[in-house]
């Protein structure tokens, strides 16, 4: 059985989501130091489980465990630079790392075991407020802010990651899961790695165009597009693109051509609780929605230059203070939309040269 602790949604959700995969390690069964309690997911090359550790001291950790057959260069240099990711961290907004080693020849980590929900499900089942949501918000962006204080880009900022816990007025903050964080500058561990052309790495629905376009150079910029698209949802109960049904080219296409609505104009009240009023969508209307297009902006050099800078102008909302974030000017509708429209501007231009002659 699984340990009460983790609650018993999230211990049906495990084992659907880990029937039998291959190399599972069995309740009771010890990995190091630790004992194993039950499974809580699976990643493409590793199984984590709530575990209680016994030595040197007495504490119930989440265990990454590597898969069998998954001991690659590359595989091994991604849990390597895991491990180097959050262990360059020290902030109660990310889960810790306590212990690395090795068992049975595959390796492991222990890290903090973190006991939240998602937060776009934490706030929805809560009913929480527009306030309340902003106040968790910026608990994240502070998070990531430390990370790239330490040199260490996330790459997949999205709801199952960024969990919240009891504590506080509305929650505490949590992100897990480094694994595939990337360094700022210079490299994470002594193995170089590199994505593969043709490889993408991290979740769709939350990467940023350049990431969706594969790009090596990525910066903070694409940590705070990610955190645009979970502000988004947090406020609407959308995320800014329906991908449903899109094949993996649309929804490239999608993240670099196409312009998400104004939030305030994309409420879905069941998603968010059934919490809102007019009040909200005014709220919106005001500085949010300029905050959250913002930090989607197709162009990094438009979006904020640091997840700080999001989280000022949040806090500027909070307080009823002017935010930076401020409607598109003229020349910047103009490049949306011929960037919507590249083929018929293209066309068009064509056509009034040819008249021009």
């Amino acid at each position: 059985e699984l340990d009460p602790g983790i609650g018993e949604r999230r211990a049906a959700e495990a084992a659907a989501a880990l029937a039998a995969p291959a190399g599972e390690r069995a309740p009771g069964e010890d990995v190091g130091p630790y004992s194993i309690q039950g499974p809580l997911g699976s990643g493409g090359f590793a199984l984590v489980y709530a575990a209680r550790q016994r030595e040197p001291v007495t504490r119930d950790v989440a265990l990454k465990v590597l898969r069998p057959g998954m001991d690659s260069a590359e595989v091994l240099a991604r849990f390597a630079a895991e491990l180097q990711a959050q262990a360059r961290m020290h902030h109660e907004h990310v889960a810790r790392v306590f212990d690395a080693g090795t068992a049975d020849g595959r390796p492991y980590l222990a890290m903090e075991l973190v006991e939240g929900e998602p937060m776009t499900r934490w706030c929805a089942q809560r009913r929480l407020g527009l306030r309340e949501r902003l106040a968790l918000f910026v608990q994240a962006c502070d998070a990531v802010q430390h990370a790239h204080q330490k040199g260490v880009l996330h790459r997949d900022l999205k709801p199952s990651n960024v969990l919240v816990t009891a504590g506080g007025t509305c929650g505490h903050v949590k992100i897990i899961d480094f694994g595939i964080a990337k360094a700022i500058e210079g490299s994470l561990t002594e193995d170089t790695l590199r994505t593969r052309a043709g490889q993408l790495v991290g979740t769709p629905e939350y990467m940023s165009p350049e990431q969706a376009g594969r790009a090596d150079d990525l910066d903070t910029r694409t940590d705070v597009y990610s955190l645009g698209v979970l502000l988004y949802e947090l406020i609407t109960g959308a995320r800014p693109f329906d991908f449903t049904g899109r094949s993996l080219y649309e929804i490239q296409r999608a993240v670099h051509e196409e312009e998400p609505p104004r939030p305030s104009e994309r409420i879905a009240p069941d998603r968010l609780g059934g919490t809102i009023d007019g009040a909200w969508e005014r709220a919106l209307r005001s500085d949010l929605d300029w905050v959250a297009l913002r930090a989607l902006e197709k162009d990094p050099a438009a979006r904020y230059g640091a997840a700080a800078g999001l989280a000022a102008d949040v806090r500027r909302f909070l307080d009823e203070q002017p935010g930076e974030a401020s409607p598109p000017s003229r020349v910047q509708r103009a490049t949306k939309f011929v960037r919507r429209n590249r083929a018929a501007v293209v066309a068009a231009s064509l056509v009034a040269v040819s008249l021009a002659g």
